[in-house]
């Protein structure tokens, strides 16, 4: 069993900055990186150049397996994640295997966890632009939001807000992917998929 590595970890919350893409399925990073932040009882604030908003603290338990965290908000819009990202990695001086990119993923089902290390980026226009700024090795809490209904376009349904069905349960499942974010970086990438791999 792995255990979490020692020095800080950057978890980046993927999604489209500004209030009229607050609420859409593409910004379901954002939700999760606001849900911990508010755990930590931190606020964002603007990152120097980095165009992303930070929000440093600590995560689990007092003890070994408390780790300190910076959370993240690229605030170029999603197919331009990579830049902040790696900015605010050589800024902080953390390893690619200690970058977490929280995102929606079209090939779960909604509000289904997959947690993974490295891989493709599954069409995905924020994974690939961090992966191609840094590398394919970090860490993701993919969260799924299925496919799009008929022949709706996956850029639409991407962009379209949760439903109102949806929206019944979204509070849970971002709770959820929260706690996921917690377990990997205190007891690491095993118990976490075992944990939330559902």
């Amino acid at each position: 069993m792995t255990t979490p590595a020692e020095g800080p970890w950057l978890v980046v919350g993927l999604g489209n900055p500004g209030p009229e893409y607050a609420m859409n399925r593409h910004n379901v990073g954002f939700m999760v990186a606001d849900l911990l932040a508010e755990r930590i009882g931190g606020k964002f604030k603007r990152a120097g150049k980095a165009q992303a908003q930070v929000v440093e603290g600590r995560i689990g338990p007092p003890g070994p397996a408390n780790r300190r965290v910076i959370l993240a908000k690229p605030m170029s819009y999603m197919n331009l994640s990579g830049g902040p990202v790696n900015a605010l990695r050589d800024f902080y001086k953390v390893s690619a295997a200690q970058v977490v990119a929280v995102h929606d993923e079209l090939d779960i089902d909604y509000g289904t966890l997959r947690v993974k290390l490295g891989g493709g980026d599954n069409g995905h226009n924020g994974l690939k632009s961090i992966t191609k700024a840094m590398g394919p090795d970090y860490h993701r809490v993919r969260f799924g939001i299925g496919r799009p209904p008929g022949r709706m376009q996956v850029a639409d349904f991407v962009l379209k807000d949760f439903s109102s069905g949806e929206r019944k349960e979204l509070d849970y499942f971002v709770d959820r992917a929260a706690d996921a974010v917690e377990c990997l970086v205190t007891e690491g990438l095993e118990r976490a998929q075992s944990a939330y791999n559902s």
